[in-house]
């Protein structure tokens, strides 16, 4: 996980996870529309994945 990365979620999580595939931008930006907190924990829980 990239410095740049996580400075972009915290900004715009769906951006910070671009390549990790539709399903994981739908889901974080339907919680980013939700509330800021949730897109941005979700965006660096999937960032911090192992297996991507």
């Amino acid at each position: 996980m990239s410095l740049f990365r996580v400075f972009l979620s915290i900004i715009c999580p769906p951006l910070a996870i671009a390549d990790k595939g539709c399903g994981s931008i739908t889901i974080v930006f339907i919680l980013w529309l939700c509330g800021w907190v949730p897109g941005v924990i979700a965006a660096l829980v999937i960032l911090n994945n192992p297996k991507n």
